[in-house]
């Protein structure tokens, strides 16, 4: 892939306009941080251009883009240094209702943003508060809605919705607006590979006429390598590191963004480990389909390594399930989300939950931690009843990691979230301390000890979160997408984490759209679809099954793309995790 979206022209037309945006030495301090973050941050997009920001957990992606519409700092109070510019408006001072005319924005968690009681109120609520005339608010909602294909449940409460669906209904709004600047902040991170495959359709289709520009930050490369024109990166201060065409950045700095930290095609990651192992591989590639291509022409390396043997990991196993699952039903409203699930997991074992969106993964996970109340006696972990159990108890046997983690935080500084678990269990405040800071220091947040949680990056509030439910050092640990808004170097370190508390027998159940992870890390894969139990194997097994995960509306993960078939260097085509490749870590 020479050129990662549109033809030439419509691309050189693009760029010979003026900017519909330029930022400039921006800077942004929140009140009682020691410093601003980000901190010069230099970028331009054109009509027409897809402009993917990329930086680590923590360099102000999610704030510079709430700069844009002039929440920060007219709603959220910062000191803001440099200029935005939007359609030569000064972002700062121009009113947000004024500036939304310019800028439709997507938040991380859509639920931020959803006020209405039917998914068509919601989508009309922003065209009616512009004061636009009834007719045109109906063909702009109707036309927002079909682009993301929610027109047929229009009729709905957004609380009926999957994460996936409030996602696409976010988007939907800001469609609804018009504003030639769309900035989407993780699109695609809730969605199944059917809800990626129409975001980005709508994506591609409103930039494609021209008169739109699309500010994207994405953790999910492989979807988003389709659409994009120029990337931006910044540094872990927030400075811009490198900005260019997408291919051109991606491929000549790889070695350098993956050092430092930030998310790269599974491809591209894939092939700087097989260089390192003697594989001819330059250009490097940037998708699947590429990186099979290059293989297929690559010659043999002087001594090609022999892939590990994937074993299940020590302890796993046993007689008895450590969490049993019975004929589990559960209801929202008039809509049945589980159907008589069945399912053991034992200890030690590191299993994930996959499906598409509905699927019911959520509600599974959250019944078995006790979130969702299952009924009576469908549950058991370990020697409680999660439909009986109060909280105390549950907390002892089962930590839980919400998809969204500002659902679980209770307390005023970080520090107190953390330590809340370990004191409800009535701990000397001695050892609150001394775990609490351990956490703290793992998770590399102790800097952050006295902030209040809402004041986080979406990745530190979800490393928070996901500390909250390991403090308490319970057996069974449930998480729901915990990667979500976290750079490669901290999914790394967090999955790294849990790997290890596996091997230590802590028994691990994740619930993740994305399935290199899974293929990386769990042993066992339970595919749910429709609220029932389609499959349930090792995870090789799971991957290699493609009539499966077609009937579940899921796709084998990238690497097994594009080594499935490889002729010509047959130790790599079974291969579907990158840590079997030949080659030194990446």
């Amino acid at each position: 892939m020479t050129s990662p979206r549109r033809d030439e022209p419509a691309a050189s037309a693009a760029t010979s306009t003026a900017p519909l945006l330029r930022v400039t030495e921006l800077g942004v301090r929140y009140p009682g941080a020691d410093a601003a973050v980000p901190a010069g941050a230099d970028l331009t997009i054109a009509r027409g251009e897809v402009v993917l920001l990329l930086g680590p957990s923590g360099s102000g992606k999610s704030t510079l883009a709430l700069t844009l519409n002039g929440l920060i700092p007219q709603a959220v109070p910062a000191t803001v240094s440099g200029s935005v510019q939007v359609a030569g408006a000064d972002a700062a001072t121009t009113p947000v209702a004024q500036l939304a005319t310019q800028v439709g924005m997507v938040f991380q968690d859509p639920d931020a943003q959803l006020v209405t009681g039917s998914v068509l109120d919601e989508v009309a609520f922003g065209p009616e508060n512009l004061r636009m005339p009834a007719a045109e608010v109906l063909a702009r909602s109707e036309a927002a809605l079909r682009r993301v294909g929610l027109w047929q449940r229009r009729h709905e409460n957004p609380d009926r919705l999957s994460g996936g669906g409030r996602q696409r209904l976010a988007i939907a709004c800001a469609l609804a607006l018009g504003s030639p600047l769309l900035v989407l902040d993780e699109p695609t991170a809730n969605l199944d590979p059917q809800g990626i495959d129409e975001v980005y359709a709508a994506l591609a289709e409103l930039v494609a006429a021209g008169d739109h520009a699309i500010l994207l930050v994405e953790h999910n490369l492989d979807a988003a390598m389709a659409l994009v024109d120029r990337v931006v990166v910044l540094d872990h201060d927030g400075r811009t590191f490198a900005a260019g065409p997408a291919a051109a950045v991606l491929r000549g700095r790889a070695a350098e963004l993956h050092e430092m930290g930030v998310w790269l095609p599974t491809a591209t990651i894939a092939a700087l480990r097989l260089r390192s192992a003697g594989y001819a591989l330059d250009p490097l590639p940037l998708t699947p389909a590429e990186l099979h291509s290059a293989l297929e022409e690559a010659p043999a390396p002087d001594a090609a390594s022999v892939p590990p043997t994937r074993t299940p990991p020590p302890g796993a196993g046993g007689a008895t399930p450590l969490v049993r699952v019975r004929g589990l039903t559960v209801s929202r409203g008039q809509s049945r989300i589980l159907h008589g699930v069945d399912l053991d997991v034992h200890a030690g074992e590191f299993v994930a939950v996959v499906g598409a969106n509905g699927a019911g993964k959520t509600t599974l996970v959250q019944a078995i931690a006790g979130v969702v109340r299952p009924p009576r006696g469908a549950v058991q972990v370990g020697d409680i009843d999660p439909g009986r159990a109060d909280a105390r108890t549950l907390h002892r046997r089962i930590g839980f990691v919400f998809q969204n983690p500002e659902h679980q935080f209770i307390a005023h500084t970080v520090f107190d979230e953390l330590a809340h678990g370990l004191r409800l269990q009535k701990l000397p405040e001695a050892e609150v301390r001394e775990r609490t800071l351990e956490v703290l220091a793992r998770f590399g947040l102790a800097a952050k000890a006295d902030v209040h949680p809402f004041l986080l990056s979406g990745g530190q509030k979800r490393r928070l979160s996901v500390g909250t439910a390991l403090v308490a050092g319970a057996p069974v640990l449930a998480l729901d997408e915990p990667t979500f808004g976290q750079d490669r170097a901290r999914a790394d370190e967090l999955l790294g984490l849990l790997r290890d508390l596996n091997r230590q027998g802590t028994t691990i159940i994740v619930v993740s759209h994305d399935m290199q992870l899974v293929a990386e890390y769990a042993d066992r894969t339970i595919v749910l679809g429709d609220g029932r139990v389609l499959a349930s194997g090792p995870t090789p097994e799971v991957f290699a099954d493609d009539d499966l995960l077609l009937r579940a509306g899921l796709r084998p993960p990238p690497l097994r793309q594009a080594l499935h078939g490889v002729t010509r260097h047959p130790e790599l085509a079974a291969i579907a995790r990158l840590a079997d490749l030949p080659g030194g870590a990446t």
